[in-house]
């Protein structure tokens, strides 16, 4: 009798199906943000591309063919899984330095900066493939020592080569500040996550937070006409936008003048008037300004709670992952994509000083959106195997 449901159960269990499954509220999330950032692009470049190019889906079009690059990206790493990284993990980390050290020679310059390398009518950040450099560099670093970093030499290590090189590399060879800080917070969120002493990253904000106020303090207590560094004068600018209305203060005010008009449920859809040339970068930096102008305050709620409700997925990925790489490179995705809406959002509020930091997926850029669609298919890899983990530990059961 015994032998009999022991075969029985073997019988059930080879004809079971590893599902190749993965996250699809994950998914839907991704598409519908996608398709949104579409339609934001649309509405908002629409006057601009009219005049720059006779054509007012010139954006739109150049920016949906990145979306269709993304996806293929993103298949091609959802179906090659995520292992690959603890081969490839580092070489990538390489190339995204190479090609930053290469803009000073091979850089296109723009707006003061040499931020973009053109291929043809294609321009690439280097930038962004060092924030998926970093990510990967991270996770694989942290899955070699155990997943979890211990002592300070180890700490120190990764923070120098995770964070601090290629953070720096970023800002002082693109003159990029805002991308800068967002790559050495990826890999200063890594790091966090892989220490247990929590104690000392708590002390250690809370000095960065005191000299900052500090340094802001100081800087409110200045003369609006003193003459400083580039960075000295959009802290001024920030604290008194009103001091500088043919650059960035010019840019603030009339970014919460379409927040300020748009109230509760906003103008409408298209029906923006800041962006028919009166916010600069409305589609790019901006463009969670004309996002409250047309939709309100509402709709940039909804915005925020569509964003909040991304990134509780993919914890809930990485909470689930079946190891050390797969956990990190999820919360490394997690890290750059809470890092650029919180700051985009600051931005355009004027919470902290104007930088050039794009919103996930909404804001106009074809290589920075692709390169984010790639990534999440390294969160779809990780979510697939943990189902396929599960599946074979039911067939095992019965």
């Amino acid at each position: 009798m015994a032998e009999r449901q022991t075969a029985r159960r073997r019988r059930r269990a080879q004809k079971i199906k590893y599902p190749k499954s993965f996250d699809y509220t994950l998914l839907f999330l991704l598409v519908f943000i996608i398709g949104f950032g579409l339609v934001m692009i649309c509405s908002t470049s629409s006057y601009s591309a009219m005049i720059r190019y006779g054509d007012a889906l010139y954006y739109f079009k150049r920016q949906l063919l990145f979306t269709v690059l993304g996806t293929g990206a993103m298949l091609l790493l959802y179906y090659t899984g995520y292992y690959w990284v603890r081969r490839l993990g580092p070489l990538i980390f390489f190339i995204g330095l190479l090609m930053v050290a290469s803009l000073p020679v091979l850089g296109t310059e723009s707006h003061g900066a040499k931020r973009w390398i053109y291929i043809g009518s294609v321009s690439i950040q280097p930038a962004e493939i060092l924030k998926f450099g970093v990510i990967c560099f991270g996770a694989w670093m942290i899955a070699n020592a155990g997943g979890e970093l211990k002592g300070r030499k180890q700490i120190l290590t990764f923070m120098a080569l995770d964070a601090v090189l290629p953070g720096g590399f970023v800002y002082l060879l693109s003159k990029n500040l805002s991308s800068g800080i967002i790559v050495f917070l990826i890999g200063t969120f890594m790091c966090f996550l892989a220490t247990p002493q929590v104690r000392v990253w708590i002390v250690g904000a809370v000095l960065v937070i005191g000299v900052a106020a500090l340094a802001v303090i100081i800087i409110d207590h200045l003369p609006q006409s003193v003459d400083g560094s580039f960075r000295l004068q959009r802290v001024i600018t920030w604290l008194h936008p009103e001091s500088d209305l043919t650059g960035t203060g010019y840019q603030t005010i009339q970014a919460l003048y379409a927040i300020g008009s748009g109230g509760f449920f906003g103008k409408g859809l298209g029906k923006s008037l800041q962006k028919l040339g009166y916010v600069p970068e409305s589609k790019n930096d901006m463009i969670f300004s004309i996002i409250c102008e047309e939709l309100g305050i509402f709709g940039a709620i909804c915005v925020i709670v569509l964003f909040t409700v991304l990134l509780y997925r993919i914890w809930d990925v990485a909470r689930n992952a079946k190891d050390y790489l797969g956990f990190y490179l999820c919360m490394g995705v997690f890290a750059q994509v809470a890092v650029q809406v919180i700051l985009n959002i600051a931005v355009v509020t004027n919470l902290i000083p104007n930088t050039g930091v794009s919103l996930p997926f909404i804001s106009y850029g074809g290589s920075s959106a692709a390169l984010l669609m790639a990534e999440f298919g390294l969160v779809l890899a990780v979510s697939r195997k943990t189902y396929e983990a599960a599946a074979k530990e039911e067939g095992r059961r019965s």
